[in-house]
């Protein structure tokens, strides 16, 4: 039975931005490109591109454990980061549980190599849409703020695939908005987003897609 846990909305609502700067100030077509190339630019180039240097600072320790608790992961259980990125919030969960084992999954092989060096050999380059791992394999599988970069020939399958291969829990975080206004700031804001749905829009998605797992969204205040 799905259920609705924004995790992530607390974390989000800590980061300043300025939403009209971000189209007034700068090119955001071009930024948009390069953003999408999930280079250096995207990680730690400008601010304008993307994340604007992405380090560790130990930040998402506190969410590892709440998630960790709230799903009574334990030594033993395997774990799948859907969109790992530079595997930071892996490393976490292996804080927070020791013992639990680890794999994450990244289009870009920037992040990767670029990653957490505790965490590095439990990772793949690959694309969500086709998870290159066994039906039922993982005891929990979560997505932070992926799938909403993926248009729907791709949400399909990925949103499938993460069904496919849970035999346990899931959770599924994606940007969304519930007025005008945090739609505006959205598309202002967003440099790779490609699915913009309200949250009935998103339930509709998992429904559709027979995902059965949890899920949550970000919205941009």
């Amino acid at each position: 039975m799905r259920r609705q846990i924004d995790f992530l909305q607390q974390y989000n609502m800590g980061s300043k931005r300025d939403y009209l700067g971000r189209v007034t100030q700068f090119d955001k077509a071009a930024c948009a490109e390069r953003a999408k190339q999930w280079g250096y630019d995207y990680w730690d180039g400008d601010r304008c591109y993307g994340y604007g240097g992405y380090k560790y600072d130990g930040r998402w320790l506190a969410l590892a454990k709440q998630i960790a608790e709230h799903y009574g992961l334990k030594s033993g259980d395997r774990l799948l980061d859907v969109g790992c990125g530079k595997g930071f919030m892996l490393y976490e969960f292996t804080r927070a549980v020791p013992g639990l084992e680890v794999a994450g999954l990244d289009v870009s092989q920037y992040a990767l190599d670029h990653a957490k060096e505790e965490v590095k050999p439990f990772l793949v380059q690959g694309h969500a849409r086709k998870l290159p791992f066994a039906d039922k394999s993982f005891d929990f599988i979560y997505s932070n703020t992926t799938l909403h970069n993926l248009p729907p020939q791709d949400l399909y399958p990925a949103i499938k695939e993460i069904e496919r291969v849970r035999r346990r829990d899931a959770w599924i975080g994606v940007e969304s908005f519930r007025n005008e206004r945090e739609k505006a700031n959205l598309l202002y804001w967003q440099l790779t987003c490609e699915a913009f749905y309200w949250p009935e829009g998103w339930r509709w998605w998992f429904e559709h897609c027979g995902y059965s797992g949890d899920y949550g969204f970000i919205y941009f205040e």
